[in-house]
């Protein structure tokens, strides 16, 4: 199959299409490059919500029922599940996908695990392209569930239309989030488990920061308390992300956003390229000879900006 096929494939909305294309991202495979530049043109539509919070809040339960509310409304769903990597094949352990196993049969739903691999901050670097092909193949609303580590609040971010944070009573009060400087990220929160002792003061805690360093903003982020595991707050969770699509789309926000969006990709790519030719120049190239005397006598700027311009050493 030519790339033109597999491109014409996706942007049909065919699911093998989809889960071939994404593969190929996973496993870095060049030819998906071209695949991406001819659906590009169709990228755009699909809304695409991060969740992302502690291990153990209930990102994936919350997840789960909003699907279900969005098939509901009659729309079409993809979730990317980033799990940790399996410490014996590098693969994700897929529990996301255990937990919605109800919406296996569905074909408006599809939902793909991938491993973190180890990058940093904890989401798979091919997120998100897979995103956008879930977005080119006519998927309307677009998950993205993060494994809540490090810096991956950040970065969902980066990729999110719409992001959530979760929390939990067991997590702490809501100063040690605003210290983590997620107030800055989040543009709703969600107290999960909210029939545990303390979820009312966090709850409280979260309004009142929200109230003290976001009244005047635009779109103060609303705090929401929930047990997903019930259901309840999932559909005032569903609200306050249309509430925000809505209001973002109109006042210029969104297209903002997806700017930065844009030139954050861009960085990525370039840091993981100048970092795959470093890996190859030490490893198989003249520039490892230059490790191999006295370490003492290495410029390791000098080496590296040698690396970048494509010097051989002494050049």
């Amino acid at each position: 199959m030519t790339d033109a096929d597999l491109a014409a494939r996706l942007l049909d909305g065919d699911v093998r299409a989809l889960a071939r294309t994404i593969r190929m991202v996973e496993d870095r495979d060049g030819a998906v490059e071209e695949v991406i530049r001819q659906v590009r043109g169709r990228v755009g539509s699909a809304w695409v919500s991060g969740i992302t919070g502690p291990p153990g809040s209930g990102k994936s339960t919350l997840t789960d029922q909003l699907i279900q509310r969005w098939r509901t409304a009659g729309h079409t769903v993809g979730v990317i599940a980033v799990d940790p990597s399996s410490p014996f094949t590098g693969g994700a352990i897929l529990g996301d996908r255990v937990r919605m196993q109800r919406h296996a049969t569905d074909r408006g739903v599809f939902i793909r695990s991938m491993a973190a691999r180890g990058h940093l901050g904890g989401l798979a670097s091919a997120a998100r392209e897979a995103v956008r092909l879930l977005d080119a193949s006519g998927r309307q609303r677009v998950l993205l569930e993060t494994v809540g580590v490090g810096q991956s609040e950040l970065e969902v971010m980066q990729i999110a239309d719409t992001t959530i944070v979760v929390t939990t009573p067991v997590t702490g009060d809501a100063v040690q989030i605003l210290k983590a400087g997620i107030l800055e990220i989040a543009d709703i929160f969600v107290v999960n488990k909210a029939d545990l002792p303390g979820a009312a003061k966090v709850y409280r805690d979260l309004r009142d920061l929200v109230r003290q360093t976001k009244a005047h903003d635009a779109w103060p982020p609303p705090v929401i308390m929930a047990s997903a595991a019930k259901g309840d707050g999932v559909d005032e969770l569903a609200g306050e992300i249309e509430r925000h699509r809505e209001l973002i789309s109109n006042n210029g926000e969104l297209d903002a956003r997806r700017r930065r969006r844009v030139e954050a990709e861009v960085e990525a790519i370039v840091v993981e390229r100048a970092a795959e030719r470093a890996r190859t120049a030490l490893r198989q190239g003249t520039m490892g000879a230059a490790l191999d005397g006295d370490l003492r006598d290495v410029d390791p700027y000098a080496l590296a900006e040698r690396i970048l311009n494509g010097h051989p050493p002494g050049a």
